[in-house]
């Protein structure tokens, strides 16, 4: 178990959440493509999925078959690539079984964020993006708790376009606000399907949901990833969607984001030269 004493990720540049009061809105496919664009730009990224009860993230990265190891300095995170630019921790790789299901209770919860955010080595870091479960509950404020000794450096809030998405993830902000958690802005997913034929977008559900949200809380708003078939199938196999569909509305979305919204401007690069 963590050492009360210890470091809280010390080598890592930057640290962002990402939140949602709501499940299924994409949090973890968000948090997945940020850090594949991070690493695609020439930085090192370590990706940590906090979603204990739901983590997808190893299979979003074709990495379910894979384990993490100790050293000296605690838990190895698992690498998607030999060149070791993006690290990914995830209750996931510890379980004995991918079916098993988690069932702790608050105080087991809090002690693995605790442990995750103390134990794992992930050497120097450039951005270390945190997928977070829906709410406001345990988990987020053990986060939060743990990281009051370093600079969080702000909180990408996803939501879908309808109504009830939007009022679920109005409650996220105003927790954001509470606890003094900067945000990056609001990201709105799902909007529209993107025709696999023609590639046009049909909004099937409401629009402008999440823009209007931002507008109301007087944050940036990131910017809309439409519903695209590549996009599922490459979380479905762990293909880098991001490398692979560079062109597409959604990679260029994210592209997008982390180029205006994530890299400081002194260190703002063409990130498509690097795609």
């Amino acid at each position: 178990m963590a050492s009360e004493n210890a470091q809280i990720l010390p080598n890592v540049k930057r640290i962002f959440l990402v939140l949602s009061g709501k499940g299924g809105v994409g949090k973890s496919t968000v948090s997945t493509q940020l850090a594949l664009t991070l690493q695609n730009s020439g930085f090192k990224v370590g990706l940590l999925d906090i979603d204990l009860c739901g983590p997808s993230i190893p299979r979003m990265l074709g990495l379910e078959n894979s384990s993490v190891h100790q050293c000296a300095q605690g838990w190895v995170p698992v690498y998607t690539t030999p060149d070791q630019t993006l690290g990914v921790m995830s209750v996931g790789f510890l379980l004995g079984n991918k079916d098993d299901p988690v069932i702790w209770r608050g105080p087991k919860k809090t002690a693995m964020i605790k442990q995750f955010l103390t134990d794992v080595y992930w050497q120097d870091l450039d951005y270390l993006i945190i997928d977070t479960p829906p709410g406001t509950s345990d988990e987020h404020i053990s986060v939060m708790e743990n990281l009051k000794s370093v600079r969080c450096d702000g909180a990408i809030l996803v939501t879908t376009p309808q109504a009830v998405a939007v009022g679920d993830v109005r409650r996220e902000l105003t927790f954001c606000k509470k606890t003094g958690l900067k945000v990056t802005g609001i990201l709105e997913n799902m909007c529209g399907y993107v025709c696999p034929h023609c590639s046009e977008c049909t909004n099937i559900f409401s629009y402008g949901g999440g823009e209007s949200l931002a507008e109301m809380g007087k944050v940036p708003f990131l910017g809309r990833i439409p519903i695209d078939p590549k996009l599922t199938k490459a979380m479905e196999s762990g293909e880098n969607f991001i490398t692979s569909f560079n062109e597409s509305v959604a990679a260029q979305t994210f592209i997008s984001i982390v180029k205006n919204f994530i890299i400081p401007r002194e260190e703002t690069m063409d990130v498509s030269e690097h795609q």
